[in-house]
């Protein structure tokens, strides 16, 4: 049994916000999970999922293990707000479930203000190049838990961005990029500050012998 099962296996997960993201999750963590879905808008999910959806009444009456955030959901303006501010120390992300599934994967995660998809793209391009076994995925379209066909020699270039790192409690890098910061998505942030710390947490996770080009 890998590390995934075991840290996955038979735990209560509330996935709001069915997009991308939350839709990868969905179908990465369904078996052996209890997993039930949440979403503002219904429309957003498809009618061969709605057996999984949970009605709002009843989010307070099941005990959680973990609430993965899509994020698109802004955690003080959501249907849940409350509900999720009293259970903050349960929520993870796409992120995190990914570092805990593949805690040894090499990572080179770029953020910043502008140019993180040019710059994922091109250093995507330059490793496929040389032969190399690269994905190009996060924020940039392309879920990193819809990756299939993961060897120890893969290489992920992640673009992140704010709101998914914001969210994120476990997930590391290998090698983190910051390429610039300027005020951004304030409205969701509020500060340049919070913005900024948001952006940072990539080099605070790291462990020592990591590399943060900055």
């Amino acid at each position: 049994m890998n590390e995934r099962q075991i840290y996955f296996k038979n735990k209560k997960i509330l996935i709001y916000g069915f997009g991308k993201s939350g839709a990868a999750c969905f179908k990465f963590l369904k078996k052996n999970n209890i997993c039930v879905i949440f979403d503002d808008n219904k429309k957003n999910i498809s009618a061969k999922f709605k057996k999984n959806l949970i009605n709002i009444r009843k989010l307070s009456s099941i005990n959680f293990d973990f609430i993965v955030l899509s994020p698109g959901i802004d955690i003080n303006k959501c249907r849940i707000s409350s509900y999720l501010r009293k259970h903050s120390s349960k929520i993870i992300s796409e992120l995190d479930i990914f570092q805990i599934s593949y805690p040894n994967i090499n990572k080179i995660t770029i953020t910043g203000t502008n140019g993180k998809s040019t710059t994922s793209k091109l250093l995507y391009e330059v490793l496929k190049d040389t032969k190399k076994d690269v994905r190009l995925t996060g924020n940039i379209g392309f879920p990193l838990l819809l990756e299939k066909k993961i060897k120890k020699n893969t290489i992920f270039v992640i673009e992140a961005s704010s709101y998914q790192l914001d969210y994120s409690k476990y997930f590391r890098s290998k090698y983190s990029i910051i390429l610039n910061l300027s005020p951004d998505h304030l409205e969701r942030h509020k500060t340049f500050k919070n913005y900024a710390e948001a952006k940072f947490k990539i080099v605070k996770s790291q462990k020592k012998k990591r590399i943060c080009f900055y």
